[in-house]
């Protein structure tokens, strides 16, 4: 698993790798069952602090995204995960902020619809009828 962080980023490192790690989920890159690299191999691999990782590992369990076992170590859990109404207004949360920092960036609404449905396919989101 290929990370690109940036060190010179306001976005702390630790936030950086779990949201490069639920990407690679999303786009299947890591696929469900598939062990992460060790605690300790991943913080060795991108030169960072190996507490730095245990923090995104953390949230990446405490979100649903991953399983740790002491045997096993970190694991992508089953997902998608089940819809759940805190979920729901966790994004809706997300997007309203998104929505509202686009419009104020100048992006139109045909635009940011147009590029959210090239997302979603990129990431093998399928439209279920």
């Amino acid at each position: 698993m290929i990370l690109n962080l940036d060190f010179n980023s306001d976005v702390p490192i630790y936030t950086q790798i779990k949201e490069q790690i639920i990407k690679s989920i999303a786009c299947g890159e890591l696929k469900i069952n598939e062990s992460l690299p060790s605690v300790r191999n991943m913080a060795e691999e991108i030169g960072v602090n190996l507490h730095t990782v245990n923090k995104s590992y953390n949230l990446l369990k405490d979100e649903g995204y991953i399983n740790i076992d002491r045997r096993k170590g970190a694991i992508v859990n089953d997902l998608p995960l089940p819809k759940k109404d805190f979920n729901i207004e966790k994004i809706k949360s997300m997007l309203d902020l998104l929505v509202a920092e686009s419009y104020l960036l100048g992006m139109s609404k045909e635009d940011f619809i147009d590029y959210s449905s090239d997302l979603f396919a990129n990431y093998g989101v399928r439209d279920y009828e």
